[in-house]
Formats: C-alpha cells, sequence, structure tokens
C-alpha cells in the first residue's frame, strides 16, 4: 500500500475528557476524532472515534535569511482544558506554535436589512420596513480558527510544548532553550532555560523534552542527550539553569560500548497524573524516578533488550536516533511506549507484568482481541514467537496515548492511526 510521506502521523493526543484525540501528520494537517455518544439501540457503540475536524495547522517556509527550509510537520499537539463550548489546542512546527479554536456551528442569521439573503447589498431606497434577523438552524459546521501565532522565538527546531497549570502560560522548548509565553502576548517570550555555550564547539548535550508539573505551576523538568534530567523551579530566579534536582543514574561499566551516549540519550520525559513520579524513554528503557529520589529510578523496564545485540546495523540505518514516547494510564499504574514491528509495549507497575502487542489491520476488526507477541532471540523459535531479525525496522510505533479515565489507547503506526480499547462484557 503506497502512502505519501506527509501522511505520516508525527504526534497523538486526548483532550482532558478523552472525548476528543487529535492527531498531527508531515503534511502540517491535523485531524480531530470525536467520540460517539451512546445510542440506545446501539449500545456497543459507545467509544468508537469518528473524524471531527480536519485542518492544515502549518504550511511549508522559507527562513530567507539562513536559506532554510521549514518543515509543515506538526512536533506536537497540547490540549487547552475546556472553559466554554469551543475547544483550543496547541500546535507547533519546527518554528512556530499556533493556537488554534475549534468550535460549532448549527444555526445561521437570517432576515439582514441591508443584504439580501446571498449578501449581497440592498439599494437603501428600496427598504421600506425594518426586519428583525433569525436564526435559523443549519447543518452542524465545525470550525478551526487560528487564534494566535506566537513566531520568531526558536533558534533551533521546537521539541516540546507544555501547558502550565495555571493555564495562563506555556513553554515551548528547542535544542538549547526554553521560552516561557503567556496565551494573550505572541509578540515577546520569557527566556527561562538557556544551556548555549558561548563557543558552539563546546556543545556536549541538547534539550530533548520538556514538561510542567500537572499541578505546581512553578515546576518544570526537561531531559537531555546526555541521560540527564533537571527539574527546575521558576520561583529560585528568572532564568532557570540552576535545576533544583538533577536525575541521574550512574552508568554500568560493564555495559559500556559505542553506542552507550547515543542509546542512553533520553527522547521523552512525562509527569505523572499524581505529579509524583516523572517517566523517561531512551532508546532500550523506559524508567521511573521518583521526585524525592535523584540518584537512580525506582523501576526500569527493557523494552526491546533484543536489539542490544543489534545496535551497530541499528545505528546504519539511522533507527538508533528514533525518538520513541511514552504514556501513563489515567491511574499512573501502567506505562505505554512503542517499538519496531508496529509492536507496542505496557507493563504493569503493581503486577510487574508486562506485554507486547501489534497494531496491524489484521488486528484492525471491530472487537479483534489483540494477542500478546513474543521475539526469540536465536536458538529454536516457537510457533507463535518471531525472530528478532524478521522484524520490521520500517514499521516504528514512536507516538501513542492513553485516555485520561479509560483503558483507550490511540497508536500511530506509520499513517495509520489504531484505537483499541478494553473489552466490554
Amino acid at each position: 500500500v503506497s502512502f505519501s510521506p506527509a501522511d505520516i502521523i508525527s504526534t497523538v493526543e486526548f483532550n482532558h475528557t478523552g472525548e476528543l484525540l487529535a492527531t498531527g501528520d508531515k503534511g502540517g494537517r491535523v485531524v480531530i476524532f470525536q467520540r460517539e455518544q451512546e445510542s440506545k439501540n446501539q449500545p456497543h457503540r459507545r467509544g468508537e472515534y469518528n473524524v471531527y475536524s480536519t485542518f492544515q495547522s502549518h504550511e511549508p517556509e522559507f527562513d530567507y535569511l539562513k536559506s532554510l527550509e521549514i518543515e509543515e510537520k506538526i512536533n506536537k499537539i497540547r490540549w487547552l482544558p475546556q472553559q466554554n463550548a469551543a475547544y483550543f489546542l496547541l500546535s507547533t512546527n519546527d518554528k512556530t506554535v499556533k493556537l488554534w479554536k475549534v468550535s460549532e456551528r448549527d444555526k445561521r442569521p437570517e432576515g439582514y436589512n441591508l443584504k439580501d439573503e446571498d449578501g449581497r447589498l440592498r439599494d437603501p431606497s428600496m427598504i421600506t420596513m425594518l426586519r428583525v434577523p433569525v436564526l435559523r438552524p443549519m447543518d452542524l459546521m465545525v470550525e478551526a480558527t487560528p487564534r494566535r501565532v506566537f513566531a520568531n522565538a526558536h533558534t533551533y527546531h521546537i521539541n516540546s510544548i507544555s501547558v502550565n497549570s495555571d493555564y495562563e502560560t506555556y513553554m515551548s522548548a528547542d535544542d538549547l532553550r526554553i521560552n516561557l509565553w503567556n496565551f494573550e502576548i505572541t509578540n515577546q517570550s520569557f527566556n527561562i532555560v538557556d544551556i548555549k555555550p558561548a563557543n558552539m564547539e563546546e556543545l556536549t548535550e541538547v534539550i530533548t523534552a520538556a514538561e510542567f508539573h500537572p499541578h505546581h505551576c512553578n515546576t518544570f523538568v526537561y531531559s537531555s542527550s546526555k541521560g540527564t534530567i533537571r527539574l527546575c523551579d521558576m520561583r529560585t530566579s528568572a532564568l532557570c539553569d540552576r535545576h533544583a534536582k538533577f536525575f541521574e543514574e550512574p552508568e554500568d561499566p560493564s555495559n559500556r560500548s559505542f553506542f552507550s551516549e547515543i542509546i542512553s540519550s533520553i527522547s521523552d520525559v512525562k509527569f505523572s497524573h499524581s505529579g509524583r513520579y516523572i517517566m523517561t524513554r531512551d532508546y532500550l528503557t523506559v524508567k521511573v524516578w521518583d521526585l524525592n529520589m535523584e540518584n537512580r529510578p525506582i523501576e526500569t523496564y527493557q523494552v526491546h533488550d533484543y536489539l542490544r545485540s543489534k545496535l551497530c546495523s541499528l545505528y546504519e540505518n539511522d533507527c538508533i536516533f528514533d525518538k520513541f514516547e511514552c504514556v501513563w494510564n489515567g491511574s499512573d499504574s501502567v506505562i505505554m511506549t512503542g517499538s519496531y514491528n508496529n509492536f507496542f509495549r505496557m507493563f504493569d507497575r503493581n503486577t510487574k507484568r508486562d506485554v507486547t502487542l501489534e497494531a496491524s489491520r489484521e488486528n484492525s476488526k471491530p472487537r479483534a482481541i489483540l494477542k500478546p507477541r513474543k521475539v526469540c532471540v536465536g536458538g529454536k523459535r516457537r510457533k507463535d514467537e518471531i525472530s528478532v531479525d524478521s522484524l520490521d525496522f520500517s514499521k516504528k510505533i514512536l507516538h501513542t496515548a492513553w485516555h485520561p479515565s479509560e483503558n483507550i489507547i490511540a497508536v500511530a503506526a506509520t499513517n495509520n492511526l489504531y484505537i483499541f480499547q478494553d473489552k466490554v462484557n
């Protein structure tokens, strides 16, 4: 099946209620899915997501000063909590963040005095009576309008945006700097982290992801390509170059290799809903850190340890630089992250059980039940196992999302979006 590179999904995000699910793609489009309401005659239909709105969020641009093309690809989408009938979301490409309003219209005004029904102006001398305009029902229209454009603040590529719990500010992070924005002010931002060295030849690490604490509006974390996480407190100083806490796991010398530094780079960092823990994803593992313990993670989960022997070929085909994301379920008890061959992994923090599942067309039939998959390394292969040598590295699940309160997950496999939910008895 051929598809255009523009169709590759680059981000997936549920809104705060889980009623809406947004995806962004490499072509700069945002597609929003809405969950069907339960109907009396089809109670099992509840949970199906259908397309609600599609709009072009970003266009390709060209920076003439630097002779650089700026891709339209949507790097991240973040929802704002719903305050009224409309929905608001932030979307960003490498350089520009936009605030979109998504609203419904199902009525239109009719009976203007100065215009006829087609919108043409009427001759004032022909108007003999005053009409009172009325609202008439019309087919539902969903409109997406850009309300704010936050541009020209990043020299490097934006990798993260995060809405603060005060809902007045948000931050955007690139390789070397993090900026704090007020939603109402588009022409200036406040630089809160700057790790750019005076001499760029001394550059040793870059910022890879950043996120605000879910409840404390003064606290945020950012991760680095060196596998470290810094927790910052905006109350201590205006520029948060001095971190409040520094999380790092000392390297096991027995695991040291040419690729150690590359695979220790953190590709995603997420606060738990409770705000007590941070989860980080590097190339081979997911780690859970307690905010009160900086010297090592409290949990480490192997995502695909069977790839440790394949790092050389993964380096040659550039897969070793893939940026996998990770997500918590609504109660922080299960975590999920992607792998290759359209596999994704779930780890139950209480029972310590883990499972590998596959997102594929065969599994996407309604009410199909996902079968756990197993990967074997060398030796004899059982019939239900797949050999590590036959994994397809072009099929990768980088982006996943978990419904905030229910067991519904969204998994982006290249240009396909899969939505799975718990079996309802």
